[in-house]
C-alpha cells in the first residue's frame, strides 16, 4: 500500500477520534507515523502536533457553533498548560527515542484504563480555579513531552474534576488541545527532526475531514460505546510500542 494511501487512512481515523471523543487523535497519530509511515519518534511527535492542532481547531469551530464549549473553564485550563507544554516540548528533543516511545506507551495504557472505568456524570459548569490550573498544567506537560494533544486526558478531567457535562467536555477539550499543541509546537521549532510535508499534508487534510464525520458519528452512537472501542484500540497500540521498546 502506498505511503499516500496509508497517510489518508490514518488521518481519517485520527479525525474521527478527535471529532467524536474530543481527543485521542494524537495517541493514534504518533504510532501511525512511526510504524506505518517511517517517522522517527521525535519527528512523529512534532508532526502529530501539527496534524492535531489543525484538526482540533477545525473540530472546535463545529462544537462552538453548537454551543458545546465552556469557554471560561477551557481558557483557564489551557492557560495553565502553556508553560509546562513549552518547557516539556523543549526537553523532548534531548531524550532518547526509546524513552519517548516507552513513556508514550505507558500514558496510552493509563488513558485506556481510565476510559474503561464507569463514566462520571458531570454537573452544570462550575469553575474551580485551583483544580483547573493543576489539571491543565499536568496536561500541558504531557502534551509537550510526548506530542499528544491530551484530549484523552482532558475529557475525563473536565467531567470528573471540573463537573462539565460529557458533550460540553468534548467541545472544551478541543480548545485545550489547540492551545497546548500550539505551545508545544512553538518550543519544538527546529528540533523535531525531518518533517516530511508530503505525508503530513494529506494526513492532516484527511484528519480535518474525518473530524466532521466524527462529530456526526457521536450524535448516533453513545459516548460510552465510543470510549470503550477506543480504549481497546489504545491498549493494543500501547502493547505494540512496549514490545518494540523491550525487544
Amino acid at each position: 500500500m502506498s505511503t499516500l494511501v496509508l497517510a489518508l487512512i490514518a488521518g481519517a481515523v485520527v479525525g474521527l477520534a478527535l471529532g467524536a471523543l474530543g481527543g485521542g487523535g494524537s495517541v493514534l497519530a504518533v504510532p501511525a507515523l512511526i510504524y506505518l509511515l517511517g517517522f522517527s519518534p521525535a519527528s512523529a511527535s512534532t508532526a502529530a502536533l501539527i496534524i492535531v492542532t489543525a484538526t482540533s481547531a477545525t473540530a472546535l469551530y463545529a462544537h462552538a457553533r453548537d454551543g458545546d464549549v465552556a469557554w471560561r473553564t477551557g481558557v483557564l485550563f489551557a492557560l495553565a498548560g502553556i508553560g509546562p507544554a513549552f518547557l516539556a516540548g523543549a526537553a523532548a528533543g534531548h531524550l532518547p527515542a526509546a524513552v519517548l516511545t516507552g513513556a508514550f506507551a505507558v500514558v496510552a495504557s493509563l488513558a485506556a484504563l481510565r476510559m474503561l472505568r464507569p463514566a462520571a456524570t458531570g454537573t452544570p459548569e462550575r469553575v474551580r480555579p485551583v483544580r483547573a490550573a493543576g489539571a491543565g498544567a499536568g496536561l500541558g506537560a504531557v502534551t509537550g513531552l510526548l506530542g499528544v494533544g491530551g484530549g484523552f486526558l482532558a475529557v475525563p478531567a473536565l467531567v470528573g474534576v471540573l463537573g462539565l457535562r460529557m458533550k460540553q467536555a468534548v467541545g472544551t477539550s478541543l480548545l485545550v488541545i489547540t492551545v497546548n499543541s500550539l505551545a508545544a509546537l512553538t518550543s519544538r521549532t527546529g528540533t523535531g527532526g525531518e518533517l516530511r510535508w508530503e505525508v503530513i499534508a494529506p494526513f492532516a487534510g484527511a484528519a480535518i475531514l474525518g473530524a466532521w464525520d466524527g462529530k456526526r458519528l457521536a450524535s448516533r452512537i453513545t459516548g460510552r460505546t465510543l470510549q470503550r472501542v477506543f480504549a481497546f484500540v489504545l491498549l493494543a497500540v500501547a502493547a505494540v510500542m512496549l514490545v518494540d521498546v523491550v525487544v
